[in-house]
């Protein structure tokens, strides 16, 4: 019900994620970690399916908001009406799930990865691993959401018309479609974390080129639509000079709370993007040494503090990068025995995540160093020539100086 999440949030601190990597849907990526509070259901698509605990509370809510109309068809029930509630809301959240199912063919048919899909507090969450590159790819991923659950109200209301009997099965279609009507209708609000949110922000993005004010005029648009909701109940109840029920207020107080910190969610993600175009990787590099792994440490330090370095590079006999030296693991040695260390013994080995392009800026360099976390990375020019050494203290440096 909510915008199709993306866990990409850029960090300054891309060394500090190691441990906050999800499920993955696709092939040869982070296997699956245990997620506090959830509950993994299925895997569609290639995707994992999550109940979080508090799904629990609010589908005990709408049993029992739909109690009431389950007795006024059916009183012959009598306590079964409480089990026939709970069941549609059941029923609800499958077709909630539906609608996060189509936020994931969407964003898969695109190209972007896709880490689960998560049935929450009030709704579900599909959280897609970085945004689309293109207002238009954000204007599809975004709206076919709503349009699922606008198709599923319009089937259910095709099919009260056809089942009529028994009763009970009429009234569930019937509330299924008046449901979903409400989830098409609702998330078709311009403001963010709803999905006509990000719909708002392809607009302005496709009309302005700029994906940033896009974020903040949604943003704050999602806090307009938060408060409105808030004052739903008042405004509908003062026509008839009554007070809205505690129901009322309770559903309205929770709704305008998680559009509230949805919103502000995506301000504070919107002011770190503007950051990060003054993330350069070619202007943060560090000049570093070429040694041989069997080096002391201590002389390969005496060589990088002479040529006015800023790393190590443990290269092989043909001259090939094999291992980047972290400052972490220089300290970490007594100075006493650096001259009994060989340098190749405090290397971390260059992995293909430790090198990244020195062309790289902003999001996408953060991206890049948020694949394999490091203290540092080796920065090559187009050719594959060593350009010099990357160190992810100095990227949150230059992001706080920003």
């Amino acid at each position: 019900m909510a915008e199709p999440q993306r866990s990409d949030q850029p960090s300054p601190s891309p060394q500090n994620q190691q441990n906050q990597q999800g499920d993955s849907g696709q092939q040869g990526e982070q296997p699956p970690q245990r997620r506090f509070g959830a509950l993994k259901i299925a895997r569609i698509a290639g995707v994992p399916v999550y109940v979080n605990v508090s799904w629990i509370f609010v589908a005990l809510l709408i049993a029992y908001a739909f109690t009431e109309p389950v007795l006024s068809a059916m009183p012959e029930l009598g306590p079964w009406a409480y089990a026939a509630a709970f069941f549609f809301a059941i029923l609800l959240y499958l077709s909630v799930l539906v609608h996060e199912i189509s936020h994931v063919l969407a964003a898969r048919a695109f190209g972007l990865p896709v880490r689960s899909i998560t049935l929450q507090f009030l709704g579900g969450v599909s959280e897609i691993e970085r945004e689309p590159d293109t207002p238009w790819r954000e204007f599809a991923v975004a709206v076919v959401g709503p349009l699922t659950s606008l198709a599923i109200g319009v089937v259910a209301y095709i099919g009260q018309n056809v089942f009529t009997d028994p009763p009970l099965l009429f009234l569930m279609i019937s509330m299924l479609a008046t449901a979903n009507f409400l989830i098409g209708f609702f998330n078709l609000l311009p403001g963010l974390p709803l999905d006509g949110g990000r719909i708002l922000r392809a607009i302005i993005w496709a009309i302005s080129r700029k994906p940033h004010l896009g974020t903040l005029i949604a943003g704050w648009a999602g806090r307009v639509v938060a408060v409105l909701v808030l004052a739903v109940p008042w405004i509908w109840f003062a026509g008839t000079n009554g007070m809205p029920s505690i129901l009322h207020i309770v559903w309205s107080v929770l709704i305008a709370t998680f559009l509230w910190a949805g919103s502000t969610q995506a301000l504070v993600s919107a002011r770190v993007r503007k950051k990060l175009p003054a993330l350069q990787a070619r202007q943060l590099a560090r000049r570093g040494v070429p040694v041989p792994p069997e080096l002391p440490l201590s002389e390969a330090i005496r060589r990088a503090q002479e040529a006015q370095s800023g790393g190590l590079v443990v290269v092989d006999p043909g001259g090939r990068p094999v291992g980047l030296v972290s400052e972490a693991a220089v300290l970490a040695t007594p100075e006493h025995r650096r001259p009994w260390v060989a340098v190749g013994d405090v290397a971390r080995r260059i992995e293909p995540g430790l090198v990244i392009s020195a062309d790289l800026t902003g999001e996408a360099l953060i991206q890049a160093m948020s694949g394999t976390p490091n203290s540092e990375y080796l920065l090559v020019e187009p050719d594959g020539q060593v350009y010099g050494i990357l160190a992810s203290g100095d990227v949150d440096k230059a992001f706080a100086k920003a």
